[in-house]
């Protein structure tokens, strides 16, 4: 009898525990959204108190899981509520750190909720609040997929999230159907928009191909020691009104965002992999996978005894206010060491002056529309009425002058792009500017509003973006090897002439390259973007469908003409292209090519 009685304030006491360590982790939580998004040290800690809850709260369900079942009642959709909040924490955790590896941890903790159905009971809980997290559920694990590029799975969520809300739908008839509608149709337009051009295997099917930076993919680059600056802090912006989007991501910050991750990687000497496989009751993930406190860290994690960290900061900001984009920059770049460069990127409307003689080219131009109030839509821009107004959701180029304090890299994909190219260097720091043409051939202008923009397509896969704008919508990939080939020879071409440049330049003096490119050449995804740009200069002047100089990238530094972007090796490699894919017609006349 007293035996039975310990055992049963045993049990207690691990219910108790339980309890405990269910509450604690749901307020370290809940306190998440109360962090600071921007800066490092602010939210390290307190991530690192999350991590530590959580370790421990899943490794006591595991351990204790027939008592939790008996004494407590737990459920199995409450066992899917815990992974899916580590999920969470991996996913927010990747956000804060640009890691990509922690998009896997994430993925694996969500593919173990769908493989052991952790959900499949909450519709007969009659709680139409369950329902609405297993639909967030199933939202949230499509993001992470679609970051993955695990897109046969995405179409396979979809159908089931498509289900699940039909039967939410039909059971509760909720205010919020609509909503979840809306929310299904973004996903699917922006799975549409994302297949620009197919490339399919033999039996058609199309292959999913990653384009994020390899050691396959990393241009090459002839070092010097001017070449002194790294990409540390990067902020995504994404404005774009008509452009298709899921979870605040529109598709050009979609893919700016891979264009500046490396392929992620698993490591068996790292503590955070999930490369051992899944252990546990259900098959579960692992608790040891779960990052122990202290290691989310403001420049990356230590393994080894060594910093480890593959990819610059990032910041993602959707349709910002003003201000939110300002303080965002000011902590970029108040975060950055030395020797470190922020990288702006912005896909937005024009914001467009009508101030008929401008005297101030940093705010008398116009810019870039942020956060967009319909009402104040006019025509295809943003009309800043008169000279004395300025429309306050705008980005002007003289709000960039106090950031040019420390080097920067600045990337515009706008309608009104051009405004930027006036920015002066005060400060002596290096400074780039890439701008996307103004407009585009009207037999692209619907696809490019919607789609995503082709300038950004371009710096993100070259060759996509080439098929693109000479209708090619579908590439075998024994063909599309063969012309990323072409590729590849274009952009080590013009890694060379960039380095060749420099060189006749201290040599010669003639070929001057502003120094500014050099200094950022060093870096792999700076220079993956300068060449990218360069491929999209030669592309589009050669290509018989954009005339006129307002369909055509800038740049400001300009780069070399005859020494570089009108180089025959490069015009020459393009027409070889250009002969490869059938598609020679939509260039303009030049050399035959074998």
């Amino acid at each position: 009898m007293v035996k039975m009685e310990s055992t049963e304030e045993q049990d207690r006491k691990l219910v108790l525990e339980f309890c405990h360590l269910l509450e604690k982790s749901k307020q370290l939580f809940n306190g998440l959204r109360d962090l600071p998004q921007y800066g490092h040290r602010q939210w390290q800690a307190y991530f690192g108190r999350t991590f530590d809850v959580y370790t421990k709260l899943w490794k006591f369900q595991q351990q204790h899981r027939m008592v939790l079942d008996s004494k407590y009642g737990l459920k199995r959709w409450q066992i899917g509520e815990i992974a899916s909040k580590i999920g969470q924490l991996y996913y927010h955790y990747y956000l804060r750190t640009s890691e990509t590896n922690y998009l896997n941890e994430a993925y694996q903790f969500y593919a173990a909720i769908r493989g052991r159905a952790y959900y499949s009971r909450a519709a007969k809980e009659d709680r139409p609040d369950l329902m609405v997290k297993k639909l967030r559920y199933y939202a949230r694990f499509i993001v992470v997929c679609l970051l993955l590029k695990k897109m046969k799975l995405v179409r396979e969520l979809v159908t089931e999230l498509e289900k699940q809300i039909q039967e939410y739908t039909n059971t509760y008839e909720p205010e919020d159907h609509l909503e979840w509608s809306l929310v299904l149709e973004e996903i699917k337009g922006f799975i549409k928009a994302e297949a620009a051009v197919a490339v399919l295997h033999a039996d058609s099917n199309p292959i999913i191909l990653s384009h994020r930076l390899s050691p396959l993919t990393t241009p090459p680059c002839e070092r010097s020691p001017h070449m002194t600056l790294s990409l540390q802090e990067i902020l995504i912006v994404g404005s774009a009104c008509e452009q298709a989007k899921f979870s605040e991501l529109t598709m050009d910050m979609f893919r700016m965002l891979q264009t500046l991750e490396r392929e992620p990687t698993e490591s068996t000497t790292n503590p955070l992999s999930m490369a051992h496989g899944l252990h546990g009751h259900d098959a579960s993930p692992a608790a040891s996978r779960i990052p122990p406190y202290g290691v989310p860290g403001s420049k990356g994690y230590m393994e080894n005894g060594r910093a480890f960290r593959d990819n610059p900061h990032k910041y993602l900001l959707y349709k910002p206010s003003i201000s939110q984009l300002l303080v965002f920059l000011a902590s970029g770049t108040k975060e950055l060491p030395l020797g470190g460069a922020l990288l702006l990127y912005m896909s937005a409307d024009g914001c467009f002056s009508t101030t008929k003689h401008p005297e101030d080219y940093g705010y008398e131009l116009g810019g870039l529309a942020t956060s967009v109030k319909r009402d104040s839509v006019d025509g295809g821009g943003l009309s800043c009425r008169g000279k004395s107004y300025k429309e306050n959701h705008c980005l002007y180029p003289g709000d960039l002058y106090p950031f040019t304090r420390r080097p920067m890299f600045v990337v515009i994909d706008s309608d009104n792009s051009f405004v930027f190219q006036h920015i002066p260097r005060y400060f002596g720091q290096p400074l780039v500017v890439l701008m996307s043409p103004q407009d585009v051939p009207p037999a692209f202008q619907a696809d490019v509003q919607h789609h995503g923009s082709l300038f950004t397509l371009f710096l993100h896969s070259p060759l996509t973006a080439l098929c693109y704008i000479c209708n090619v919508g579908d590439v075998p990939i024994h063909h599309w090897e063969r012309c990323q080939t072409y590729v590849d020879r274009f952009i080590t071409e013009a890694s060379r002439l960039v380095t060749r440049c420099r060189i006749d330049e201290i040599e010669q003096g003639i070929g001057f390259i502003d120094s500014s490119y050099v200094q950022f050449f060093g870096d792999d995804f700076l220079r993956t973007l300068i060449l990218r740009f360069v491929f999209c200069d030669v592309v589009l002047r050669l290509h018989r469908g954009f005339r006129g100089r307002h369909m055509r990238p800038r740049c400001e530094p300009q780069l070399p003409a005859n020494e570089l972007l009108e180089h025959p090796s490069l015009s020459h490699i393009i027409f070889q292209l250009a002969s490869a894919l059938d598609v020679r017609g939509h260039f303009s006349e030049g050399p035959e090519c074998d």
